[in-house]
């Protein structure tokens, strides 16, 4: 066992992570790190417990990241390296307010997250989930013109809002469908939507016209609860809702009422309020409402990428030096 200098400093990981991120923090020998080893959370108590004296923490997005966390950690820390693109799950003001460096991980997730939103639209669209129900419930008994049917991107306007690297990595997916429209909307004109045709129009447009709405937004007091009554009213009763985001920016009971009363189509989910979504949430017992378990960026390559920035960003925070991904906004 590799003796501990006194020179090392502490790291606290809140879950195991892939091998990249353990092997490069070995290889570093600049850090003396414990870990919650388990694939499943850290309870708070564990984590309040772990962080204490830390110089850095790695953490994910189910970690909350809070003053108390930071209090608990005490005048060490760091630098706090994330295992995700979002952020909303740590007190960015006030880790700023103690000059405590954060690194994140974007970039690398991008195309599996669109990948996987394209694949989520399509199950929805398709009715994916309830034909292979059929067949294993033995409902499938003959060809009927109607049945199991749904709605085709060929010819369609679909609309995304956020048209940041993963919208825009959606976008360029769905084109390849022969979409006829792409709508999108957010905070300002983007130069980069050009090379998908995309055209710039306002919420309520991109929501009334679109046969497909596609929420590729970041969490922010503007965004949480954006996906209402009032917004899902605008939509056609014929498009198909998909979120692969954030929970948050959806009111999942009034998406309830929209999907249980025919106001809108389907709708896709990626992501809840909370995850895991308990098993008897409502939105579990209808047909036309498919929920993944927050798996956008689940292939192997993408989280060992992810690990491997995650474990860089922590060891440039650590050393005082540049991090590949720094949030410095």
């Amino acid at each position: 066992m590799r003796a501990v200098s006194s020179l090392m400093m502490k790291v606290f990981l809140t879950r195991r992570l892939p091998q990249e991120a353990a092997t490069l923090l070995s290889q570093a020998e600049v850090c003396d790190v414990s870990l919650w080893d388990s694939d499943e959370p850290v309870p708070r108590a564990e984590l309040l417990k772990g962080v204490k004296g830390a110089h850095g923490i790695v953490c994910l997005l189910s970690d909350k990241i809070d003053v108390e966390v930071l209090d608990a950690a005490g005048p060490n820390l760091k630098v706090i390296s994330t295992l995700s693109v979002g952020f909303d799950h740590m007190a960015m003001d006030e880790i700023k307010k103690r000059g405590i460096r954060v690194g994140y991980t974007p970039d690398v997730l991008t195309d599996a997250t669109a990948e996987l939103t394209v694949a989520l639209l399509l199950a929805t669209a398709r009715r994916l989930p309830e034909g292979v129900e059929q067949v294993k419930n033995g409902g499938w008994s003959s060809w009927k013109p109607l049945w199991l049917c749904g709605y085709g991107l060929s010819g369609s306007t679909v609309g995304v809002i956020g048209l940041g690297r993963i919208g825009l990595g959606i976008a360029r997916r769905l084109k390849g469908f022969g979409v006829k429209r792409l709508l999108y909307s957010g905070r300002t004109a983007k130069p980069h939507a050009a090379e998908v045709d995309g055209e710039f129009v306002t919420l309520d447009t991109l929501v009334a016209e679109s046969d497909f709405v596609v929420v590729s937004c970041s969490l922010t007091p503007a965004t949480q609860g954006m996906c209402d009554k009032a917004f899902f009213s605008k939509m056609k009763k014929t498009a198909i809702f998909v979120n692969s985001s954030r929970g948050s920016v959806v009111n999942q009971e009034d998406l309830y009422q929209a999907l249980s009363s025919g106001q809108i189509a389907a709708a896709g989910l990626d992501v809840t309020t909370p995850e895991p979504l308990p098993t008897d949430h409502p939105l579990l017992t209808l047909k036309n409402c498919v929920v993944l378990p927050h798996i956008g960026s689940a292939t192997y390559s993408t989280r060992g990428v992810m690990a491997e920035l995650c474990a860089r960003n922590l060891l440039g925070g650590l050393q005082g030096t540049d991090m590949p991904s720094e949030l410095t906004s």
